[in-house]
């Protein structure tokens, strides 16, 4: 069996590994479109801290593990599948060579989405994505430096810690939603954590729309104009499939795929940020962009290719941001289901903030800012999707309550 699989991040890598368990003699190739070994993209954060280097955001510690395992390792862009249904395909690569493939993944992530403006592509413009986005920035952040950041969801809450602890003055543009972190937060929510960044000197921009950048690089707005010496563009991403067109891949915010991890096209699994997995919390079919999805869809996508029978059961979303030394978690349907109960505390002076989100007398979402203590009881009781009785009560009257709850259950 020849098993191709496309994108080294850790859905790739963790299919890799999986496959050469379950298929010790089968050809593996894995390959990336960036050079170097597999990294973990969350690592980029700290190295702009200077906490590691590049090193330590190397996906395995160990150089060459693919190879030592008689995983073929190539640093090439795939640019066009050719499927050929039940009997494989061919991947047409970058330097004009080719790979067949009897099954093949795709776990090629997502790329930033560049905003619809003017002037995206001046000096002093980038994204923050990937290691050769990291190495340029950090080569221009230095205390004082003036840095503008357009975008205002996880992916910039992500690298605010790191910008503001170089010593840059920061400005965080969140453009007409009006509201950071609008995609993992209730207004409530988010209005601590601004007032939590704005404490500690981050100039947080909530009205107006961005017009263009001009050189400088200055960002334009409707209301201002903002000097700059560096401009990270955080305004999402998109999933990366175009060497996919012409396969008959069905594609909506990412590649569909079945609860095998099973694209649209026989012999193309798909995994990862790329993929449109089954959501653990309401069955439906979306891309979470984390990390440990990722990992097990690798997992299990290599399963399947590899002739076992390894159904998915879903991926709870769940996001943990670290602004600025206040811890925030977001667990399954945090906006609540129709007809279900909410309960929240709110202490603002202390930020600190729970929310509790309930359908019948089961919990299925959850905020939490400030209280990590709560994270693993929340995960449980989700998961288990165990009836809560009496408990449901109680905890309407006081989230604080939840680690009780799990254990008082648990005995039961």
């Amino acid at each position: 069996m020849n098993f191709v699989i496309i994108g080294a991040g850790p859905a790739g890598v963790r299919a890799a590994e999986a496959l050469r368990e379950t298929a010790p003699v089968a050809s593996i190739t894995l390959v990336s479109g960036e050079p170097g070994e597999p990294y973990a993209r969350m690592a980029i954060p700290y190295i702009l801290s200077g906490a590691i280097g590049e090193d330590g955001a190397r996906q395995r510690r160990e150089l060459h593990h693919l190879e030592h395992l008689g995983i073929r390792y190539l640093n090439r862009r795939a640019l066009k599948v050719q499927a050929q249904g039940a009997a494989g395909g061919r991947v047409e690569l970058d330097d004009g060579s080719s790979l067949d493939y009897d099954r093949l993944l795709v776990a090629t992530g997502s790329s930033p989405q560049m905003p619809p403006i003017p002037g995206t592509d001046l000096d002093g413009v980038m994204s923050c994505w990937t290691l050769e986005d990291a190495r340029r920035i950090a080569a221009l952040l230095k205390p004082g430096a003036r840095v503008v950041m357009l975008g205002a969801g996880f992916v910039a809450g992500v690298i605010m810690k790191s910008l503001v602890g170089s010593g840059a003055r920061l400005s965080v543009v969140a453009g007409r939603s009006g509201q950071i972190l609008r995609s993992m937060m209730t207004p409530k929510g988010s209005a601590i954590l601004q007032h939590w960044l704005e404490s500690r000197g981050v100039d947080v921009i909530t009205t107006g729309r961005t017009l263009r950048i001009e050189p400088g690089p200055r960002l334009v707005m409707d209301t201002r104009s903002i000097d700059a010496d560096l401009i990270i563009l955080a305004t999402g991403v998109q999933p990366n499939v175009s060497f996919l067109e012409g396969t008959g891949a069905e594609i909506r915010s990412g590649v569909v795929i079945d609860d095998h991890m099973r694209t649209t096209v026989p012999g193309i699994y798909a995994a990862g940020d790329v993929a449109q997995g089954r959501d653990f919390s309401t069955g439906q079919w979306v891309v979470h962009a984390l990390q440990p999805t990722a990992t097990e869809h690798g997992r299990i996508a290599a399963l399947n290719m590899a002739g076992q029978d390894a159904p998915y059961r879903g991926s709870l979303s769940m996001n943990v941001l670290d602004t600025l030394g206040l811890i925030s978690h977001t667990f399954g349907i945090w906006e609540g289901v129709e007809g279900g109960d909410v309960a929240e505390m709110i202490d603002a002076e202390h930020s600190l903030y729970t929310r509790l989100c309930f359908d019948g007398d089961r919990l299925v979402g959850a905020i939490t800012i400030g209280h990590p203590q709560h994270v693993g009881a929340i995960r449980g009781l989700i998961q288990s999707r165990r009836h809560l009785g009496e408990w449901k009560a109680r905890l309407q009257q006081n989230p604080q309550l939840l680690m009780e709850a799990l254990v008082d259950l648990n005995q039961a």
